[in-house]
């Protein structure tokens, strides 16, 4: 089917979105250095550089060479593929690092311009060995898409690439279980309330519960089937997703980090909540949906800020900070800080659109 081969360049550009806000992280204090801007292009191999920076510049850019194969044209020969993908990966790189020129906490490297590429180059290789295999219709994912997600098209594809960057946004270490919605801090606006043991409980149990909720029910309204598994099974790999998180970017290790006594009463309350929710009717799921996740936005927003996260305190544990992972911390919270709210526009979108294709249905009978 056409509308699951369509899957792969929605992914592209979903990727190539998130390399630009990774790439051009702040995005602030733009300014111009004076000096010729092409100049890394010939810079001499760094005295000094780390070859996890490396490496991570390259994996950074294989999944955008796995689903940009498949994107293309299918009667194209796989060379063709290959050399279109290693090309844009290679020209966009190279406009990446040159805007970086103009960010004053930005480096422009001709060594990630190469290790982008090569990653572009990889990333297609595996395009071609296995695209078909996972993005063809009736096959790979493109089957589990059509056997599972409720809708077929850009509904469809919206819906998993959604699900997909919620578990994504997961990896962030010091952010409460399922947090999301949180404009406060990526606009540097102070807390509303002071802090308070009792407040700061009752409003982490609070928003645990609401965002598991809405996340749970979500899912439920995405899926074409209508058992409870698959929801279990996303909200496990969401809290298997903060494990690993928490595990590996803090130093020392601290996987159980986000497990506050507000987030342990909100997820047992969630629990319950969405063990009721799911045995109602679809439409009450779908408002239901959108009204968690609206809750969860206020009360993520309300919140007082919570020394549980403020890691530099008696020598708890503090995120890394070599390589590019700051750029990841800062990728992982503005996808999280918007994800509610593209979420509720896309409910609100799915609503209507369902609602008037049923309309149609009856109106056609």
């Amino acid at each position: 089917m056409p509308s699951s081969w369509s899957f792969p360049r929605h992914l592209a550009i979903v990727y190539v979105a998130l390399l630009i806000c990774a790439s051009l992280y702040p995005m602030s204090g733009w300014r111009e250095t004076g000096l010729p801007i092409f100049d890394y292009l010939v810079a001499p191999w760094p005295k000094y550089f780390e070859l996890g920076e490396i490496v991570v510049n390259l994996i950074g850019y294989m999944p955008l060479g796995l689903v940009m194969v498949p994107a293309l044209p299918r009667h194209w020969a796989w060379k063709r593929k290959v050399a279109v993908t290693v090309l844009f990966g290679m020209l966009f790189s190279f406009c990446m690092e040159t805007m970086q020129n103009f960010l004053p906490t930005r480096v422009s490297s001709n060594v990630d311009l190469f290790a982008n590429t090569f990653g572009a180059f990889l990333g297609a290789l595996a395009g071609v060995r296995w695209g078909q295999a996972i993005f063809a219709p009736g096959r790979g994912l493109a089957r589990w898409r059509e056997r599972y997600i409720a809708d077929d098209g850009l509904a469809g594809d919206i819906a998993l690439i959604l699900i997909v960057l919620w578990v994504f946004v997961q990896l962030t270490p010091d952010q409460l279980l399922f947090a999301g919605g949180e404009l406060r801090r990526l606009l540097d606006i102070a807390p509303p309330l002071p802090f308070g043991p009792g407040r700061l409980i009752m409003f982490e149990a609070a928003q645990t519960a609401s965002m598991m909720l809405a996340i749970g029910l979500f899912a439920r309204c995405t899926l074409r089937v209508s058992g409870s598994a698959l929801v279990v099974a996303l909200l496990v790999l969401g809290m298997g997703a903060r494990l690993a998180g928490s595990a590996s970017f803090f130093v020392p290790s601290s996987p159980l980090a986000w497990l506050t006594p507000g987030v342990q009463y909100g997820f047992f309350i969630g629990v319950v909540l969405l063990f009721v929710a799911l045995r109602l009717p679809r439409v009450a799921q779908h408002a239901l949906a959108g009204a968690s996740l609206l809750m969860a936005s206020v009360l993520i927003n309300m919140m007082p800020e919570s020394p549980y996260f403020l890691r530099n305190i008696n020598g708890g544990p503090v995120i890394i900070r070599r390589a590019n992972y700051p750029n990841f911390y800062a990728l992982c919270r503005l996808i999280a800080a918007i994800w509610p709210f593209v979420a509720l526009a896309y409910l609100s979108g799915l609503g209507l659109w369902r609602g008037e294709r049923l309309a149609n249905e009856h109106s056609a009978v």
